[in-house]
């Protein structure tokens, strides 16, 4: 069974203050915290005093929780009502980044499926039909400043750099390019070398490079003069390379007090799903205000699956 995760937008009422961080902090800290708020809302927005109808203070008696909804093969978590409105004004005036990360120990085979139901949930939460910009971070790289120029493929988390998967991969990216919904494309954590091997496998060439740099580190005037070469910006970001472990799944879903109660307490428990729960793909996407460069709407999806034996990553 799938399993949809949903943070609904952050930058609503009080939720800000919820997930405010200090800015050293990996975005994952937001990612927890916010898919947490959004499920703690839902089930209070159920029943104000906590107690819901099943009489149960947590709704964890119920293996599918009402502040949930089942739809074909996915449970929505909370229930998502795609027919709220999306933006504010007309399209025009936003300009729409999203961020697809691809999860360590995922089939390079399922990314196809992924990121069309990523992109998709975006589009149907924002009311949109494109974006203006799709980064997508690919598992097993990691970018390093002193590094740059040599051995990419060694900066991993233990990972080869499948680099057929994500040629592959590309060629989906291209194709939603291609049909109108997706702008500019972009990689993550790619340094000079990287690039060079990557480009001239490229019909729709990335138009920006979103790099982590440890410490505030300066970005190698390698890659600074090969990116204006190639008409690539370059971007930062502190995101979590692998920002959402089995482990941390387990838990945010999990039995616990503040957690959302929909996993099954234990192996022969009927108080929620049984099974192995993996995750499978994390997306953000934040839509700014073109002309005063306000972020108005901001998010993440996440997608897990459950009944798959896996290894523990966490």
């Amino acid at each position: 069974m799938k399993l949809i995760l949903s943070s609904s937008n952050i930058m609503q009422g009080g939720r800000q203050s919820v997930i405010r961080h200090p800015l050293t902090q990996k975005s994952n800290v937001e990612l927890i915290n916010s898919l947490r708020s959004n499920f703690l809302a839902s089930q209070q927005a159920e029943s104000p005093n906590g107690v819901h109808a099943n009489g149960h203070s947590n709704g964890h008696s119920d293996v599918h929780p009402s502040w949930t909804q089942q739809s074909e093969d996915a449970l929505y978590i909370p229930a998502i009502d795609f027919s709220q409105p999306g933006l504010a004004e007309e399209r025009d005036q936003y300009d729409i980044t999203v961020k697809l990360f691809y999860l360590p120990g995922i089939p390079a085979s399922r990314r196809c499926a992924h990121t069309r139901e990523a992109i998709d949930l975006v589009l149907k939460e924002l009311h949109v039909k494109s974006i203006d910009l799709l980064i997508v971070s690919f598992p097993g790289i990691l970018f390093d400043a002193d590094d740059d120029s040599e051995d990419e493929d060694n900066a991993s988390s233990g990972q080869p750099d499948d680099f057929d998967s994500m040629v592959q991969t590309w060629r989906v990216l291209e194709s939603l390019h291609e049909q109108g919904m997706i702008a500019q494309l972009g990689v993550a954590e790619f340094g000079c070398d990287r690039l060079a091997r990557f480009l001239p496998h490229t019909q729709v060439k990335p138009s920006v490079d979103q790099i982590n740099l440890k410490d505030c580190c300066v970005v190698p005037k390698s890659l600074i003069l090969y990116a204006k070469e190639e008409q690539i910006q370059l971007l930062t970001h502190n995101d979590c390379h692998d920002i959402l472990p089995v482990g941390t799944t387990r838990e945010l879903l999990g039995p616990a007090e503040k957690s959302a109660g929909i996993l099954a307490s234990s192996p022969d428990a009927n108080d929620g799903i049984q099974g192995d729960v993996e995750p499978q793909w994390v997306v953000k996407y934040t839509a700014v205000v073109k002309d005063r460069g306000v972020v108005e709407n901001k998010g993440y999806f996440a997608m897990a699956d459950v009944g798959q034996c896996v290894k523990n990553r966490s």
